[in-house]
């Protein structure tokens, strides 16, 4: 499996938010390993690190370099 990418998303304030970020994240890429922790706004995830970039863009949250 390929190495985890992590993004911080600022944006992402509550449990709706975590959820929407890890169904975009899950349809964009499948399989992929993915945690998610609130408290810091930090997004791990397996896979391609550009889609997985613009699945959490499409869902409406900027994705920063963590």
């Amino acid at each position: 499996m390929s190495d985890k990418t992590s993004f911080t998303v600022n944006d992402m304030t509550c449990g709706h938010c975590v959820g929407t970020v890890r169904k975009a994240l899950e349809t964009a890429l499948p399989g992929s390993e993915i945690d998610i922790n609130l408290d810091t706004h930090k997004v791990s995830f397996t896979g391609d690190r550009a889609k997985g970039e613009e699945a959490i863009r499409e869902a409406g949250y900027t994705p920063e370099a963590a």
